[in-house]
């Protein structure tokens, strides 16, 4: 069964987490250990994550066994573990509650007084650092779940008191409409994940769902210049706020915005056509703006001053692979981002030729997942315009297999047919040494996708040092 009530569940006996050594799994073991829950799990490989579990008394198995699944209260999976899973197999055969992490998630929701859930396709994990940093600023202790790293807190969660949970909500396989939030944010709507969903209409009903979860004595702040974001809300009743970096009659509105030398923004909140604060970011990029904004919007909600909303900028300098400047390679900087959409891939390059300023940008990019690579092929030809020189590696297959319908040497062709910057890289070792060739002092070295080509960046890093 896919629900289950966590507070009947037993504390005797352990709950079995299939894939416990994911950033969100993980995150929410440590939650239920702290609430003196008995917590067990596996997963395919051993990792800095399975480590830091072992080292809180949560035991790992590595490998999925149906005999690793003893006597337990109950058995969360990830999304990613399919159903032929030997454990979860195993576990559908017992008389114990077994659902998805998202689940398990709603449920923990529950605890708080005011969860926050912050969805969009682009801009989840920097938005809700942004906003915990905020909350961390006012002292207001609150709990954090984030898809990444957060150098603050040096980990992917925080456990605080019970009035505020801060956690992404994303759209793949509906996971955040199992949540429970009091606040829901909606950044942006694009087509993404079409592997699940069949279009774009697919994905705005899905959102949609989403804001009709938000209660009546709650908030959902959405932005105001997507158009697909506005389709979503539509017929909804619960309060809504609006951000906009182009609308002046949305709620809260950014003015005279001005960036400075690294790319990062000065500008005026103006809160439904007054002056709320004067704004001032430590990371860059006009995606960075319209984060600001939905995140203020949410702290305003919660009564937190405009002075601490700004010592929340100040205190946040990006997560872990979100422009993450990672070090030089003769003389070149070396950025590293997560971006592996179009969307991001644009807004992440145009921050690049700020940052670069007369330099060039060179970009390694690794398509993530088939699906995405062939549905929006057309869409990633023409994101590298931002570009000097893109080497394209090997696609990223996550959960997928190779099904021949796309390459990276097509996307390198397509790239080429729109900015003649592409070549193909057949593997990091290659895309390495094309860098070494083509790289000069000053110019900005960018490793993109959501997979692992950040190692080639440190490789480079390393190999300077030697």
């Amino acid at each position: 069964m896919e629900q289950f009530n966590l507070q009947a569940i037993t504390k005797d006996k352990p709950i079995y987490m299939i894939g416990i050594g994911g950033i969100s799994m993980s995150a929410l073991a440590i939650l239920l250990k702290n609430a003196g829950y008995s917590v067990e799990g596996s997963d395919f490989k051993q990792s800095d994550m399975t480590q830091n579990l072992e080292q809180k008394g949560i035991h790992v198995n590595i490998g999925h066994k149906p005999e690793n699944i003893g006597d337990v209260a109950a058995v969360v999976y990830t999304a990613a573990i399919r159903e032929d899973n030997p454990e979860l197999a195993h576990a559908r055969t017992l008389d114990v509650p077994v659902a998805e992490r998202a689940v398990l998630l709603g449920e923990i929701m529950k605890w708080y007084r005011c969860p926050v859930a912050v969805s969009g396709t682009h801009g989840k994990t920097t938005s809700t650092s942004m906003l915990s940093q905020i909350l961390l600023a006012a002292e207001l202790d609150p709990t954090i779940l984030v898809g990444g790293i957060l150098p603050s807190i040096g980990s992917n969660m925080r456990a605080g008191s019970e009035d505020y949970l801060i956690t992404e909500a994303c759209e793949y396989c509906g996971s955040f409409l199992k949540f429970f939030p009091k606040i829901s944010i909606i950044l942006n709507v694009d087509e993404d994940h079409l592997d699940y969903f069949k279009d774009i209409h697919d994905i705005i009903n899905c959102f949609h769902e989403f804001a009709k979860k938000t209660p009546q004595d709650g908030l959902l702040i959405v932005n105001g210049d997507d158009r697909n974001t506005l389709a979503a809300i539509q017929g909804v009743t619960c309060p809504v706020c609006t951000f906009s970096t182009e609308d002046e009659g949305a709620d809260f509105f950014a003015a005279n915005i001005r960036y400075n030398e690294n790319g990062c923004a000065d500008f005026d909140i103006l809160q439904k056509g007054s002056l709320l604060m004067h704004a001032s970011l430590c990371v860059p990029g006009e995606h960075n703006v319209k984060n600001a904004l939905a995140v203020t919007a949410a702290a305003v909600y919660m009564n937190i001053a405009p002075e601490q909303i700004q010592m929340g900028f100040n205190a946040f300098c990006g997560t872990r692979r979100r422009f993450e400047k990672k070090g030089e390679y003769r003389g070149a900087q070396v950025i590293d981002d997560y971006a592996h959409h179009p969307t991001e891939i644009r807004a992440t390059l145009a921050t690049a030729k700020k940052a670069a300023g007369n330099h060039r940008v060179l970009c390694v990019f690794q398509p993530h997942t088939y699906t995405r690579a062939l549905k929006l092929r057309q869409e990633f030809a023409e994101s590298f315009l931002e570009c000097d020189s893109v080497i394209v590696v090997d696609i990223y297959a996550a959960r997928e297999k190779d099904t021949g319908l796309i390459s990276s040497r097509e996307i390198a062709e397509d790239i080429n047919r729109h900015s003649h910057n592409a070549v193909y890289a057949e593997s990091f070792e290659a895309a390495t040494a094309i860098i070494s060739k083509r790289v000069t002092a000053g110019d900005c070295i960018i490793t993109m996708g959501a997979g692992d080509v950040y190692a080639i960046g440190d490789a480079l890093i390393l190999k300077d040092s030697e």
